[in-house]
């Protein structure tokens, strides 16, 4: 019963994994983007699940007392989401460029382009 206590923790894991996997075992460099997407996700998620309060409301201050939710981790959050988009916009205008030169996505293609030049 403990252990499904953490259960987001596990779905964390798992697609910091997966995603991880996707970054180092995959040759196409769509994949890698993919991959390095969903890592980010799983980074998300995480501070997330860290910043939420068991039994605690927004932090607008009441005359009554109580547990309130650390706001700066969604804060956090939200900044990192716009840097995510924009590095993963960044990630296709490059792979557009490289496919444009090279003619594949491909990193062994590309490496073996690079060594016949």
């Amino acid at each position: 019963m403990a252990l499904l206590v953490y259960y987001n923790y596990y779905v964390v894991f798992f697609l910091m994994m997966a995603g991880f996997y996707m970054v180092i075992a995959r040759g196409n460099l769509i994949k890698k983007i993919v991959g390095l997407n969903i890592f980010q996700n799983s980074v998300f998620l995480l501070y997330i699940s860290m910043g939420k309060v068991s039994g605690g409301t927004a932090p607008i201050l009441l005359a009554e007392g109580g547990h309130y939710s650390n706001p700066l981790p969604h804060v956090l959050i939200l900044t990192a989401i716009v840097v995510g988009i924009a590095t993963t916009a960044l990630g296709l205008a490059l792979v557009v460029r490289i496919k444009e030169a090279y003619g594949s996505v491909e990193e062994d293609e590309i490496y073996a382009q690079d060594k016949d030049a």
